[in-house]
């Protein structure tokens, strides 16, 4: 009887303990959910105030070095006379058609397809940011002709059964009608065959900025003096900015994300290189540094850029009012505070509980040994049992 009640003690005791570390493992669970979520929102709320500081940063920085950067229509003149003393380019015979032969250039087939010069299509609110992304290109990139279909492409060149360029046709015969034949090779994109971003758009962006993930260290946090993507720091007029592929895509999904897909943008060199480690597609730092791509460095003096994006007031455009977004940064900055609170809150009685539960893992197989043993002289007094079987010679 005394054994019996003993064995089922024992059970209560066993099941008890089962219950108790049942109970602990879920709080775990939970204080591990909670930091989970908390440290979800301290990144989503980081990434808010890095958009919001590098707008306001635009926003304050904004200093025109010069009339021509006030007035878009004269930063897109230089761009064009910048353009047109490449003598011989095909960007030159396109510039040229389309502002000193606009009536002969409507009657071209070839002229319609033509978007027009990469340095054209694009403007940016700073000069160095401008020679930078300007140096980072090339110049030949930076003349290359976009046209808006296949067929457009085809319609600019055609070969000879020799393989050489048929010089009478196309953009070459159009060129020896004016006495300025394109001389040598040319770029050319085609909207209708690049492949486009694949991912999202932020919302309610009037610019229809790409949703690019921030870059984050190795210790999971965003590198120190990264601006943005450059891609996202272009800005494309409403006429570019309206402008669809016969697929339905835009240019900054198209033209710009193949140029620069996710070119990163650093205040310094040192802040650049501090970042190597996610860097993937390249970088620029506003001091002159470039990274064409993971282990291709471009060292040197900085090139005098001869053809470079036209520089304009970009914010005049886009209307802030900084002291409202600084009052949202503080706001953020706020929140943030209080989140890193309860997420050290969370980590004590995350310890808390682990400690409990580590104790009450280790009651359990103390138990469970004690539990052993108790079965062990039962089974001794088993094993005692004479046999029935004799097996003596």
């Amino acid at each position: 009887m005394e054994s019996s009640f003993d064995a089922e003690a024992l059970k209560m005791q066993s099941e008890r303990l089962e219950d108790e570390l049942k109970k602990l493992g879920l709080k775990v669970k939970h204080h591990e959910d909670s930091l989970r979520f908390l440290k979800s929102e301290i990144d989503s709320i980081d990434e808010a105030i890095l958009d919001k500081q590098v707008s306001l940063g635009r926003y304050h920085s904004k200093a025109p070095q010069d009339s021509t950067v006030n007035n878009l229509q004269e930063a897109e003149e230089d761009t064009l006379k910048s353009i047109m003393k490449e003598g011989g380019s095909a960007a030159a015979l396109i510039c040229q058609m389309k502002y000193h032969y606009s009536v002969k250039a409507l009657k071209v087939p070839l002229m319609k397809d033509i978007l027009g010069i990469v340095a054209t299509l694009c403007r940016v609110n700073d000069d160095n940011l401008s020679r930078l992304l300007s140096e980072y290109l090339g110049k030949e990139t930076m003349l290359g002709i976009v046209c808006r279909t296949y067929e457009g492409l085809k319609a600019i060149e055609r070969y000879e059964k020799e393989g050489m360029v048929d010089v009478a046709f196309g953009l070459h015969g159009l060129g020896s009608s004016i006495g300025k034949p394109p001389q040598g090779r040319f770029t050319v994109f085609c909207l209708e065959n690049l492949r486009p971003f694949s991912g999202d758009f932020k919302p309610d962006d009037p610019q229809r900025k790409l949703e690019l993930h921030k870059p984050r260290l190795p210790n999971g946090e965003q590198p120190p003096g990264f601006l943005g993507f450059a891609v996202n720091m272009i800005y494309l007029d409403h006429m570019h900015l309206s402008f669809l592929t016969p697929k339905g895509h835009g240019l900054r999904e198209t033209l710009l994300y193949t140029l620069f897909c996710r070119l990163q943008v650093y205040k310094t060199r040192s802040d650049m290189l501090h970042a190597m480690p996610c860097i993937s597609d390249g970088a620029i730092s506003l001091d002159g540094g470039i990274i064409r791509s993971t282990g291709l460095f471009y060292l040197g003096n900085r090139e005098n850029v001869e053809v470079k994006f036209p520089v304009t007031d970009i914010t005049s455009n886009l209307p802030i009012d900084s002291r409202d977004m600084e009052e949202e940064i503080k706001l953020l900055k706020w929140r943030r505070e209080r989140l890193l609170e309860d997420k050290k809150r969370e980590e004590i009685l995350l310890d808390h509980v682990k400690s409990l539960f580590n104790d009450k893992k280790k009651e359990m197989m103390e138990f469970s040994t004690q539990w052993n043993l108790t079965q062990q002289p039962k089974n001794a007094q088993l094993q005692l049992v004479p046999s029935k079987h004799n097996y003596s010679s």
